[in-house]
């Protein structure tokens, strides 16, 4: 689904923050994505999403060569990914529901197609009584919740997931990690950056540790 050869990144004329990084990401693939702070995980995770160009490399994307991705072609790949961004992203003046629901509005889905869903969502992930409540007034393991189900409504091909048991209780990450594995287990990749080695060692998954700008991996 996305393949990356030799790719480097470096901001302006500065030294590269990632280099010489390859590898694939098969379909239905679960990958951690793991290594120290600003070893520069998030920038992976923007890459992958194509909210970044590489300095150097390849980068092919659902058959596509990111390069030659034109600004038209861009929302509808994107769309086949879905994305959990640490700072969450939620709009303010919407509530929960509104929230989660967006994507699918934003595809021109009537209301009654999709309700249910998205109630049956936020339940899962322990929000079944705030979907009518504005960001502002949820705590900020709320909001990850509600950030994570954002990504989840449309059944992306592929999850990229910044940290999503951050904020969290233990016997919530638990239960969000079997969302993202029960996601994976209907055809879903996935990629989720953490430095939670508790989280990482309840599934059995090939391990991406980033350290000094380089990649190495562990299946």
């Amino acid at each position: 689904m996305i393949r990356f050869e030799n790719v480097g990144l470096r901001y302006g004329l500065g030294p590269e923050i990632l280099r010489d990084i390859s590898f694939d990401l098969p379909s239905g693939s679960f990958q951690f994505l793991s290594g120290p702070s600003g070893a520069g995980k998030t920038t992976l995770l923007k890459l992958l999403f194509m909210s970044l160009k590489p300095t150097r490399g390849l980068i092919n994307v659902f058959g596509k060569d990111r390069a030659r991705v034109t600004r038209q072609e861009l929302p509808l790949l994107r769309r086949r990914i879905g994305i959990v961004f640490q700072d969450f992203r939620l709009l303010d003046h919407m509530s929960t529901f509104d929230n989660v629901a967006l994507p699918l509005r934003v595809r021109g889905r009537e209301e009654a197609s999709y309700r249910q869903d998205v109630a049956e969502l936020l339940k899962w992930v322990g929000l079944g009584d705030r979907m009518h409540v504005l960001p502002p007034v949820l705590s900020g393991g709320e909001k990850q919740r509600v950030a994570i189900a954002r990504a989840l409504i449309e059944q992306p091909e592929i999850l990229l997931a910044d940290e999503p048991t951050g904020n969290v209780d233990p016997p919530l990450a638990r239960r969000l990690l079997r969302l993202f594995i029960e996601m994976n287990r209907l055809g879903t990749a996935v990629v989720i950056a953490t430095h939670d080695l508790n989280l990482m060692e309840q599934v059995d998954a090939r391990r991406m540790i980033l350290s000094d700008g380089r990649l190495d991996i562990y299946d």
